[in-house]
């Protein structure tokens, strides 16, 4: 049962940095000797930083640029305006690219599904620009709404300069930034759709000037990890080898970013190795799905009189293993001034489990205004009549 508090209870929520004083993460910090330059390891659905090491390190990120070009194009999907059938013809730029490519040709016809595949799996530095271009008009354009994102987004140690993460010295990210943005994909679940393909021999086969690609995932850890399902690799000679690997279980799902591995297999084994500890330790229950109805406020002096308050993001906890799942809900309300904007903050929801606590933020799935006079008095004579019968 909900308890509605009386008094005003604003978080100011990092989705990345956690609640404040989880027991969770108050446990003993393990010790991992990795491979590698900076790592981390999180639970996506409460959103908990579960181990870190150098996550703010400002580092190249290789191929892992794609996972922002990625979202861009999820969004862009989301708001339908674009679509995956949509054509793409290759230009100049995008078929002179180098590293990773699908082999375009300039004048090739593609729609946009097949070239996210190909950013996806192959990670093809050609489909990204072609991506690019017809998403932002321009490379550039595309750039900027790639770091406006970052911004929006709150990472503070990410700079692009292109969309596919070739080499450039004023091109850089961060293990914990990584995280943001990958966290940020995994809301648009179609990506696992793409981020999953294994194989295919005969990709692109008789619509490409080139004839053909062998199309195979540069993520062995789908194939090999259980439960992986993405994300996205990444390699260059500056950069060393870096992955950011996420694996769901059941209800849990956890994301390790590794970045400045020396070797392939470092970058795999450092994953494995922060994957399985999450997967051992902890698991994570879901209260309340994004977007699920919390509770309803009525609202006297409004059009509609009364609105949804609906749960910000996913309500979810990160408990030990084995820890019992009974779990405690309240309800913290805060003044409603009209008009109020759909998407708007009403209040919190605070959860727990034993000692772990955590606030989530409700917020109006409609906008309200405020009533007229004759709806005003219209109301409280329809309640004056039902009052007398």
């Amino acid at each position: 049962m909900y308890r509605i508090g009386g008094a005003i209870f604003l978080l100011v929520f990092s989705f990345f940095l956690g609640w404040g004083s989880s027991p969770v993460l108050a446990q003993e910090e393990p010790e991992f000797e990795l491979k590698a330059e900076a790592a981390l390891l999180m639970e996506t659905h409460s959103g908990e930083l579960i181990w870190e090491m150098e996550a703010d390190k400002r580092l190249y990120p290789a191929s892992l640029t794609k996972i922002m070009s990625l979202l861009l194009v999820m969004e862009q999907l989301e708001a339908g305006k674009v679509s995956l059938e949509d054509r793409v013809t290759v230009s100049a730029r995008a078929s002179s690219m180098g590293g990773s490519e699908l082999f375009l040709s300039e004048g090739d016809e593609l729609s946009l599904e097949e070239l996210i595949i190909g950013m996806a799996v192959g990670s093809a530095n050609d489909g990204a620009i072609a991506v690019a271009e017809y998403i932002g008009g321009s490379v550039e354009t595309f750039v900027e709404m790639m770091n406006e994102k970052a911004r929006q987004l709150g990472l503070k140690n990410t700079h692009f300069c292109n969309p596919h993460g070739l080499h450039h010295p004023d091109h850089y990210s961060s293990a914990r930034d990584i995280a943001v943005m990958s966290c940020a994909l995994l809301e648009h679940p179609k990506i696992h759709n793409w981020s999953t393909i294994w194989m295919d021999e005969h990709f692109l086969k008789g619509k490409i000037k080139s004839g053909e690609v062998f199309l195979s995932n540069t993520n062995r850890m789908i194939l090999s990890y259980p439960g992986c399902d993405g994300l996205k690799t990444g390699y260059t000679r500056e950069a060393g080898n870096g992955i950011s690997a996420t694996a769901k279980r059941g209800g849990t799902r956890f994301l390790a970013v590794v970045l400045g591995s020396p070797t392939v297999d470092d970058r795999y084994e450092a994953a494995r190795t922060l994957l399985d500890y999450g997967f051992a330790h902890y698991k994570s229950i879901t209260l309340h799905e994004k977007g699920a109805v919390v509770t309803e406020i009525p609202l006297e002096k409004s059009v509609p009189s009364r609105i949804q308050a609906v749960a910000g993001r996913r309500a979810a906890l990160l408990l030990p293993r084995g820890a019992e799942e009974k779990t405690e809900e309240e309800l913290v309300l805060k003044p409603i001034t009209l008009p109020l904007g759909k998407g708007q903050q009403v209040g919190e929801l605070k959860i727990r489990a034993g000692e772990v606590e955590a606030s989530f933020p409700l917020v109006a799935a409609q906008g309200a205004v405020r009533a007229s006079q004759w709806e005003i008095f219209s109301r409280l004579l329809e309640q004056w009549v039902k009052f007398g019968r």
